[in-house]
């Protein structure tokens, strides 16, 4: 009985997997195309613009990662409608808030002398909050209904539009704003498309459930929702304020094709994972099955992008990227601890320990931004290498507890 209870949640969460996999994948297959319409239109200046608005504007849009969403899936049915009531509340004031925040510091940023074009870019970022609220209960919900492979249709198809939109600006109208505005151009499709795949509505007479869940909660899942944007975009604006905007530009375009297919898996992979350990009757098989099957499935992929890159970035991107391959084929290989990572991650998030992934994550991007500070001098190869060596000690050693639980004891079947 439970050797088939297993079987098929190992088969659920490959077609939930699948299903994220194959909408990462046309985001970022779309996203390539984008990548070769700037690289031809566009020089490393205003592609460094861009870089510098999507680094900060990511960085705040990381508060939206409030562990709201994983108390509706995890919620007791009983208290399920108590739980969304309140996590409605939550959304409106947490999202209105975020938009004056980022409209405050890309009109702070203005008034002390920055890029003016900079500034308006994270403005315009800024709006896409509005459309938000509107729509992350119902988003919760669907997935907390098993509506995965439709959830992720949403997701997937809302990034190939804004693809499609951004190619066709980088031809009409070569900017930086063509990286920007379709982001917010397509979250009404989002918003509408969410609450039609799941409606809901608040009955008035349904109490909310307490907050103090919430925040002991999400409090430490937001702190490691930041500190890893801070992770995945301090270096950027590091390297732009070391080296300059065309630096910038150069590593952005690196590191979009270096990790930007394998950092895709990786998202899809954390959606699917944190809902089928909660479901799972026997969370060391179901964590053994999620890790041998993420890595079997990324690892050839990741080295094969690597090893390839001398080939496909000049070919792509044009000859006068050729000298940046290296760079390229040292930032793949990030992606492989990065993704075992992100099954403990799931582990400790599940076992309703967040605080003990906010350490590691806090102490990775610490580590990630003293060798951007220290190899900057050094040139961007030097940099990549690091950030690629650093990755692999520390998500390696903090993968260790997960490794032990999944792997330490022999797997029983009745």
């Amino acid at each position: 009985m439970n050797s088939a209870k297993q079987t098929s949640s190992t088969k659920t969460l490959a077609q939930n997997l699948a299903a994220y996999g194959a909408s990462e994948a046309a985001a970022k297959l779309s996203r390539l195309f984008v990548v070769v319409a700037v690289a031809h239109r566009l020089d490393p200046v205003q592609i460094g613009l861009a870089a510098a608005a999507l680094a900060a504007a990511d960085i705040l849009k990381a508060l939206t990662e409030n562990g709201v969403i994983q108390r509706i899936i995890a919620a007791p049915d009983s208290v399920l409608a108590a739980t969304c009531a309140a996590a409605h509340r939550i959304f409106w004031v947490w999202c209105g808030g975020l938009f004056a925040l980022q409209a405050s510091v890309a009109g702070a940023l203005w008034m002390l002398g920055g890029n003016l074009t900079v500034s308006l870019l994270i403005l315009i970022l800024a709006a896409e909050y509005l459309f938000m609220p509107g729509g992350l209960v119902q988003a919760g919900l669907a997935m907390r209904a098993g509506k995965m492979k439709r959830t992720a249709a949403i997701a997937g198809s809302q990034v190939v539009i804004a693809n499609a939109m951004a190619v066709a600006l980088a031809l009409i109208w070569p900017s930086a704003l063509a990286l920007i505005l379709p982001r917010l151009l397509t979250a009404p499709y989002w918003l509408i498309a969410m609450r039609r795949l799941h409606p809901w509505q608040r009955a008035p007479q349904v109490r909310p459930a307490a907050l103090r869940p919430f925040v002991s909660y999400g409090g430490a899942v937001l702190g490691v929702e930041i500190v890893k944007a801070l992770r995945m975009q301090a270096d950027k604006l590091i390297v732009g304020l070391v080296l300059g905007t065309e630096a910038l530009g150069i590593y952005f375009m690196a590191f979009n094709a270096g990790l930007s297919i394998a950092s895709s898996f990786s998202v899809a992979f954390a959606t699917v994972l944190f809902p089928h350990l909660c479901a799972a009757q026997d969370r060391a098989h179901a964590l053994r099955n999620s890790i041998i099957m993420s890595l079997g499935l990324i690892t050839p992929a990741v080295l094969a992008q690597a090893l390839l890159a001398p080939v496909y970035v000049p070919l792509l991107l044009g000859q006068t990227w050729a000298e940046h391959a290296p760079v390229v084929s040292i930032l793949c290989l990030a992606a492989i601890p990065t993704l075992l990572w992100t099954s403990a991650a799931g582990w400790l998030r599940a076992q309703d320990q967040p605080q003990k992934e906010f350490a590691v994550t806090a102490l990775l991007t610490t580590a990630l931004v003293a060798n951007t500070i220290l190899m900057a001098p050094h040139g961007l190869l030097a940099i990549a290498t690091g950030y690629t060596a650093v990755t692999f000690a520390v998500l390696g050693l903090a993968s260790i507890p997960a490794l032990s639980f999944a792997f330490s004891r022999p797997l029983i079947r009745v």
